[in-house]
């Protein structure tokens, strides 16, 4: 079973190149297949998780790629607990999405194109999960970041989604740069770039600390551009220019936890480097705060997920930072179906009320039901109540925080402040009198395609967090983790301060939004700098739009005025003196050598012509001649004489 793995992401694959080729003029069939693929995968996953709960040591198969003198690149696959975790994650929301897209992209003109990118998106990020070398992965990790920019940009005839997949694109390379430096100082001193052999000799300590800090460290860069963490996590929020349903897979589990899954991943280098392990926590809690201020105050559905999506990746990232991988990947699972469901319930209310912005939404719950009811499950269990699947494993990150009053008290403020956005969004899209009666009017149930996805995610959101209740013998945390034992047990004062500091998050949110007791107008007048601050994303953008994007065109600016006037004159200068000497020495040429060879010639034709005019052929014009000849020698001959 372990063995045929790779079929996993060799369907979705195959079906890519089914739909490009053969089928992408026939819309049920190009879905049929696209659907289908993923099933499999999803099926075989399943079996997968079922082999490795029986025996969770981790399972290795590779062939030889490229052969050098003393170095061996290797394809490979590898199956161990986090593996088989990351392919239900990704199959199941995957599967879910593309029968979710049945309906959202239904007439679409691009509509088998569309299926054939989700695909080819899929494959990547499996791929991705089962490679068993830092190579596999990388390549694999581009392939993400390509497919993602040919699904943000997937409309490019709005120009805001074409800029927003070409940012995505530009951002995470970024970070990429850092992740193969990383990768190169682990192959020059591991002398290798598997898994297995690079951690075993982190362990037995043969890699010197410092190097192994800044490989740690420049491995999380790459993390930090594709888990969209601080500061390059201003491409996320953009990414939703892309269809919802790509939102939702995006932000819930391929692209996005990509980033996450590798420091989880390298888990051993951060174990054995504590300042590089500070600093995956420090940067984890930095985007998790900051992002759950601006989710505060945002308008756009999507915009206020997007947000919610950077800072529960922030979440994670500190936790695994704070040395609790199990933490980081167990909210990564449940954060991956809550997320995806609050995503594609958004999706499901664009689509009935065609617009995105909040403020002109209200009492949907009346007309979308199933939409309305999933959609608060799904933020419930993002805001972590009990007994949800959110509840879960935000008590495992903020136990992962203990002895660290820093990290405490920023887990706990975003969960608050989760608590409160995801409030405000659902009492200002379901619930009051609607505020434009043409959107309220034209809403409605979207159709079982769907609505069947919300449903089902909505089970996920409520019962796939109870694999990690603490008191389980053999929970989630000794199953991934198994090398290491996780000796859960319930911290029953963590889980009501939780509890408590979420539910005053709701209250505060429904006081303001539901009750409307607390005015958010004047609020947000008596806050007016920290609320421009906020709605403008603390002006992220503008600054790196004037400290690094405006020097940058000014520089390319000035190289082109350089090239145009210096390079492209002394260019056009050399060929016009190159002319000018062609031109004089076609002159000299012509005029003076061909004057003097053709001179010579005149002048010889001149003299023999001048000479042929004695020979007339009459004997008394030579007479004449000799007469004369003999009257000047006579005359010279007396003069001698």
């Amino acid at each position: 079973m372990l063995e045929y793995s790779w079929i996993i992401p060799v369907l979705p694959v195959l079906s890519f190149v089914l739909i490009i080729f053969f089928t992408r003029w026939n819309e049920k069939l190009s879905s049929g297949i696209s659907i289908g693929a993923i099933l499999i995968g999803l099926a075989h996953s399943i079996a997968i998780l079922t082999k490795v709960l029986a025996n969770p040591e981790p399972f290795e198969m590779s062939f030889k790629w490229i052969v050098l003198s003393n170095f061996n690149l290797e394809i490979g696959i590898l199956i161990d607990p986090l593996t088989s975790v990351m392919l239900i994650v990704v199959c199941t929301v995957s599967s879910l999405v593309q029968i979710y897209s049945l309906g959202y992209m239904h007439g679409d003109p691009r509509f088998s194109r569309y299926f054939s990118f989700l695909s080819l998106f899929t494959f990547s990020m499996l791929g991705l999960v089962l490679a068993n070398n830092f190579a596999m992965i990388f390549i694999f990790w581009e392939l993400v970041g390509l497919t993602s920019y040919l699904l943000i940009g997937f409309f490019y005839e709005k120009k805001s989604a074409a800029d927003a997949g070409k940012k995505a694109f530009i951002t995470t390379r970024i970070g990429d740069l850092g992740f193969i430096v990383g990768i190169l100082m682990l192959v020059t001193y591991a002398g290798t770039l598997n898994y297995g052999e690079v951690f075993e000799l982190v362990e037995n300590g043969h890699i010197p600390a410092g190097i192994l800090a800044a490989a740690g460290i420049f491995i999380f860069c790459g993390a930090i551009g594709k888990s969209a963490q601080f500061p390059l996590h201003v491409w996320l929020p953009d990414a939703m220019e892309g269809p919802t349903p790509v939102s939702a897979l995006i932000h819930a589990a391929t692209m996005v936890a990509a980033g996450v899954y590798l420091v989880a991943r390298c888990i051993t280098i951060f174990a054995a480097s504590e300042s590089a392990a500070m600093v995956v926590a420090t940067i984890g809690a930095i985007t998790a705060f900051m992002a759950a201020t601006i989710g505060l105050v945002q308008n756009d559905i999507k915009r206020v997920l997007a947000y919610s999506t950077v800072s529960q990746l922030g979440y994670m990232i500190m936790a695994i930072g704070l040395g609790s991988m199990t933490a980081g990947i167990f909210h990564l699972m449940t954060h991956a179906f809550f997320k995806a469901l609050l995503f594609l319930g958004a999706g499901s209310v664009i689509h009935a009320a065609h617009t995105q912005d909040i403020r002109e939404m209200g009492g949907l719950s009346n007309k979308m039901k199933i939409t309305s009811v999933t959609f608060i499950i799904g933020s419930l269990s993002l805001a972590g109540i009990f007994p949800l699947s959110g509840f879960w494993s935000k008590d495992e990150i903020l136990a992962s925080a203990h002895g660290y009053p820093i990290f405490m008290v920023v887990a706990l403020a975003v969960a608050f402040m989760t608590a409160f956005y995801m409030t405000r969004l659902c009492f200002m899209t379901f619930f009051g009198k609607p505020r434009v009666q043409e959107h309220y009017d034209h809403a409605h149930e979207s159709p079982k395609s769907m609505t069947y996805p919300l449903m089902i995610l909505a089970f996920l959101a409520i019962f796939a967090g109870w694999v990690g209740m603490p008191w389980l013998p053999k929970g989630f945390g000794s199953f991934v983790y198994h090398h290491h034992p996780h000796h859960g047990h319930a911290d029953y004062l963590l889980m009501i301060i939780s509890t408590l500091v979420a539910g005053s998050g709701i209250v505060f949110g429904y006081l303001m939004y539901g009750k409307k007791v607390i005015s958010a107008d004047k609020m947000a007048e008596r806050f007016k700098p920290i609320y421009n601050l906020l709605l403008n994303k603390y002006y992220f953008d503008e600054i790196y739009n004037a400290v690094i994007i405006k020097p940058i065109l000014a520089f390319c600016r000035f190289l082109w005025s350089f090239d145009n006037a210096v390079i492209d004159g002394l260019v056009n200068l050399t060929a016009k003196f190159t002319l000018l000497l062609s031109t004089a020495h076609n002159i000299f040429d012509k005029y003076v050598v061909d004057g003097l060879v053709n001179g010579s010639g005149y002048t010889i034709w001149g003299i023999g012509s001048a000479i042929r005019q004695a020979q007339t052929g009459r004997v008394q014009n030579y007479a004449i001649v000799i007469f004369a000849g003999l009257v000047v020698a006579l005359i010279i001959m007396l003069n001698v004489l």
